[in-house]
């Protein structure tokens, strides 16, 4: 409130020193003529008191309606339908260039969003077709067992998580997200992703350290089995020998820790920005630094963290918070 009134007693000065100077003047004038004191200070005082009243409510409309204003200022383009209206020719023109500027951007969101629900509905189609072939080809090494056919199953197997990862990309900013939040057997959703990659702990001889955890979390089911999918698929990637850990911690901090080449302390800060790959996936041509960045724009969606703790040459531990349920609208 007081910074309004040093504003509006600023934008004012002029009004308000025009007014003092015609009392001023108004003064002079009956000193000049030698009237009675009272006859000189009474009409001032009547003067003074109605340009108080005159200038509180002016001052009560303008308030009322720089709060007005100040609303509208944090609604979003597309919501500012009018603006209060103004006093003189010039304030008129801004209103309507404002208003002129909120409809073309209306216009233009419009036109981003049949944009963006097209190109949805295509890579939508896009992500289900080229299942088709991946599955067939999957179907054609399965009667095979050799270093071949077991290198090409793993090739496929890195195709169906991109392919996996283009398709939540595209889901996570959509209007029509399928959240479906309840709760959830949390060794149900870590054994699904624990099962997909068996075949890498095997192949790759590493130990999976993992007891049943017992608990339930309020969460989607099929979004946090991408998030766990996503950091086991790191914990793989970067440990060529050791152990991938699965745990919780009380009360409901599910832990995955493996034993791999850690991250670089300058890179730990930047790991969850998007097409951020660090040193590690400098090295590693196949990163697209986007993982991690949907694991925390999906822990967000759900009201859960996610939280990565790593030292070079002795591993990492991704830690996702999920006793929190408060639901971010995107």
């Amino acid at each position: 409130m007081m910074r309004f009134l040093l504003s509006y007693l600023r934008g004012h000065r002029r009004g308000i020193l025009t007014f003092l100077l015609f009392v001023l003047i108004f003064l002079v004038t009956f000193a000049l003529y030698h009237l009675p004191v009272g006859a000189v200070i009474y009409p001032a005082l009547v003067c003074g008191l109605l340009g108080v009243i005159f200038l509180a409510a002016d001052v009560r409309r303008a308030y009322h309606k720089y709060r007005l204003l100040s609303d509208i200022a944090r609604l979003q383009a597309e919501l500012i339908s009018e603006l209060p209206d103004t006093d003189f020719s010039e304030a008129a023109g801004y209103r309507e260039i404002a208003l002129h500027l909120a409809d073309l951007h209306r216009q233009l969101a419009d036109r981003m969003n049949v944009r963006y629900l097209d190109m949805v509905d295509y890579y939508t189609l896009w992500v289900h077709q080229i299942k088709t072939p991946i599955a067939s080809m999957r179907l054609r090494l399965q009667n095979e067992d050799s270093q071949l056919s077991r290198e090409v199953q793993e090739d496929l197997f890195r195709i169906e998580q991109y392919v996996e990862m283009v398709l939540m990309f595209l889901r996570l900013d959509a209007d029509s997200t399928d959240y479906v939040l309840q709760e959830y057997d949390l060794d149900g959703v870590v054994r699904q992703a624990v099962k997909k990659f068996a075949g890498q702990f095997i192949r790759r001889k590493l130990r999976l350290e993992y007891r049943p955890l017992e608990t339930r979390v309020l969460t989607d089911e099929k979004w946090l089995l991408f998030v766990v999918e996503q950091v086991l698929s790191n914990a793989l990637k970067y440990t060529e020998e050791g152990t991938v850990t699965i745990e919780l911690e009380e009360p409901k901090t599910l832990c995955i820790r493996d034993t791999g080449i850690g991250i670089d302390p300058e890179d730990l800060p930047r790991i969850f920005e998007k097409g951020y790959t660090g040193g590690n996936g400098r090295s590693d041509k196949r990163a697209s630094g986007i993982g991690l960045y949907l694991c925390r724009r999906v822990c967000a969606n759900l009201g859960h963290s996610i939280a990565v703790q790593s030292c070079c040459g002795r591993g990492t531990e991704v830690r996702i918070d999920l006793q929190e349920t408060r639901i971010e609208t995107e």
